[in-house]
């Protein structure tokens, strides 16, 4: 068997088209779709991811900003800058970008964001709708991974999801995701994490596994089942002296031999970061439409409906 590498840069391409359309849609109202990050500090992969994503508002038309704030920035300084872009009315979406300096308190900092601009999806109010099954922003990745499987044909409902990794960005929003009653979900849903004893029994289980552990190759073909769909998230650095860089990026599976046994795969890179950009976008989209009263079009609304 070799499997079907899920493509997330084609799926991406094809939501971006469609965000594209209702950009222009928007501006034809005199609204111009805008989106706002924040870095505190100068980690070089923020920097890289936060390029990524500015590059992509870009492609589609929406506006962003991009503000660097110094390594030394206070706490409290940080929530005031955040509640003066909630003030700001030309702008529509905030992201702030993880991890943060360890003297900030993550949770303070995020609860600052209003949960109507809140694009990355992590509000405890957007995340406490997303377990009641209410409508919401949905955070990113998982938002980005149910789309992997859905427009690759690799429905989770009915099956067996184990997700390998707990965090609030991915492991426990996207276990509230593909647990509720709706299409597109509609799983068993198992997480396991450091404190799992005997992950292989669990992982050898999985009809669908998804991989967020951040650490490289931590899943190998013995750990999956014959068959199984497994979408990789973690991206890591290893050293690789044959590339010009002296590194190469992988994911938490061992790809290349997880492949000749199972169904499908998702490639690092290439898989979930695309995607995981793709759903910012469009929650970027989503806030703007819920600040500005404009409705999205049949068009945009029709490409999270599924047959």
């Amino acid at each position: 068997m070799m499997a079907v590498i899920i493509d997330g840069r084609k799926i991406s391409e094809e939501i971006k088209n469609k965000i594209r359309n209702e950009v222009e849609l928007f501006k034809k109202d005199g609204i111009e779709p805008c989106l706002a990050t924040i870095l505190v500090g100068k980690d070089p992969a923020s920097k890289i991811y936060l390029n990524i994503k500015h590059k992509n508002c870009e492609e589609v038309g929406i506006r962003s900003r991009n503000y660097q704030l110094p390594e030394d920035t206070k706490e409290d300084r940080l929530i005031k800058f955040i509640k003066d872009l909630n003030e700001d009315k030309s702008i529509h979406g905030i992201l702030l970008q993880l991890p943060l300096p360890k003297r900030i308190d993550e949770h303070k900092a995020i609860s600052a964001i209003s949960p109507e601009k809140d694009a990355d999806g992590l509000h405890p109010v957007n995340m406490g709708k997303l377990l009641r099954g209410e409508s919401c922003i949905i955070p990113c990745t998982p938002f980005g991974i149910q789309q992997l499987l859905m427009k690759s044909g690799y429905s989770p409902s009915g099956k067996h999801v184990v997700i390998c990794g707990r965090s609030n960005l991915v492991g426990k929003p996207l276990a509230a995701l593909l647990m509720q009653k709706k299409e597109g979900a509609n799983a068993t849903v198992t997480i396991c994490h450091t404190g799992t004893n005997n992950m292989n029994y669990f992982t050898k289980q999985a009809d669908i596994l998804v991989v967020a552990m951040g650490s490289p190759k931590a899943i190998t073909a013995d750990m999956v089942k014959e068959g199984a769909v497994v979408i990789d998230v973690g991206i890591n650095k290893v050293p690789d002296a044959t590339t010009k860089s002296g590194y190469r990026l992988v994911g938490d599976t061992d790809f290349e031999t997880i492949k000749e046994k199972v169904r499908a795969i998702t490639p690092v890179p290439g898989g979930v970061g695309p995607i995981t950009v793709a759903m910012l976008l469009y929650n970027t989209l989503l806030v703007t439409s819920m600040q500005t009263k404009h409705e999205l079009s049949h068009d945009i609304r029709n490409l999270f409906e599924y047959e």
